[in-house]
C-alpha cells in the first residue's frame, strides 16, 4: 500500500499510509484508539475504498471497491465480531455460502475438508458436528480463522483474535497464527496487546492519528520504543516508497 488516505466527512482517518506484507510474515498494526488501525484493514477488505494512493498485489496494481474483490485477490479478513452462527455446527459454518453439493448437500466430503483444515491448524475442537455456541472463545476465533482458509487466500487479516479471551484461549489463538505463517501466509495482526504482539510478531507497525509512527522488527524492539512510537513520545516520519523487494524488508525506526 502506498500513499493511501481516507477521511469520513470533515475527519480524516488515514493520511499517506504506506504497508508492506510478505508471504510467511506476521506483520502487528498497532496504535491507540482512532489511530485508523480498523480504516486500514476495511480498505484491504474492501469495506471503504480508499480516497487516494495506489495498492499492488503480487507485483500488479489492483483496487479493491468491495469484499468481493478484496476475497477475489486472495485476501481473508476476521473481524473481531467473527461472525459465526451459533445454531450451527462447525462443518456448516466453515462451508456457509460455500456449500459442497453434488445432488445435494454433500455432507461426508464437508465434514472430511473441515477435519483436515483443522488438522492442518493443530486446532482443538472436539467435534465438528458440535455447534458453535458449545465452543470456547478461543475455539470459535479458530473456526473464523479456518474459515477464512477456505479458498487458500495469500494474506489473511485478523482484528483483535485475542480480545476478551482467557490465558489458555489465547495461547491458542497465538499457536493458530503461528500456523498460518508457517503456511506461507501473509498475516496482518491488529491488536492493542503488546504480550501478543511480541510473541508472533516478526514487523510492528505503528500507526499513530492516522499516519504510520514507525516500522520496526520485532526481535530488535523493545516494549518501551513501542508505546513511545504509539503514544508520540517519538515521532518518525513514514517510510519513502521503494520498489518491489525481492524479500521482506527489515527496517527499524523511521529516520
Amino acid at each position: 500500500m502506498r500513499g493511501i488516505s481516507k477521511s469520513f466527512g470533515k475527519v480524516q482517518a488515514l493520511t499517506d499510509i504506506h504497508l508492506d506484507i510478505f508471504p510467511g510474515e506476521v506483520v502487528a498494526i498497532v496504535g491507540d484508539n482512532g489511530a485508523g488501525k480498523s480504516t486500514l484493514v476495511k480498505i484491504l477488505a474492501g469495506v471503504h475504498p480508499a480516497d487516494a494512493g495506489e495498492i499492488e498485489f503480487e507485483r500488479a496494481p489492483v483496487a479493491i471497491p468491495d469484499p468481493t474483490a478484496s476475497r477475489a485477490l486472495g485476501i481473508a479478513t476476521v473481524f473481531q465480531d467473527l461472525a459465526l452462527c451459533d445454531n450451527l455446527d462447525v462443518v456448516a459454518n466453515l462451508f456457509l455460502g460455500r456449500e459442497i453439493t453434488r445432488t445435494a448437500l454433500d455432507e461426508e466430503e464437508m465434514e472430511r475438508e473441515a477435519w483436515a483444515l483443522l488438522r492442518q491448524l493443530s486446532a482443538r475442537i472436539p467435534s465438528v458436528r458440535v455447534p458453535i455456541a458449545a465452543l470456547s472463545g478461543g475455539q470459535r476465533q479458530t473456526v473464523a480463522i479456518a474459515r477464512s482458509l477456505i479458498g487458500d487466500p495469500r494474506v489473511v487479516i485478523l482484528d483483535e483474535p485475542t480480545a476478551a479471551l482467557g490465558v489458555a484461549q489465547t495461547a491458542e489463538v497465538l499457536n493458530l497464527i503461528e500456523r498460518l505463517r508457517e503456511r506461507g501466509h501473509g498475516v496482518v495482526l491488529i491488536s492493542h496487546n503488546m504480550a501478543d504482539v511480541q510473541a508472533v510478531a516478526d514487523r510492528i507497525v505503528v500507526l499513530r492519528l492516522g499516519r504510520n509512527n514507525g516500522d520496526f522488527l520485532a526481535a530488535d524492539v523493545g516494549y518501551e520504543d513501542i508505546i513511545a512510537a504509539i503514544t508520540g513520545a517519538t515521532e518518525h516520519a513514514r517510510p519513502m516508497p521503494e520498489p518491489v523487494y525481492p524479500a521482506p524488508r527489515r527496517i527499524g525506526p523511521v529516520a
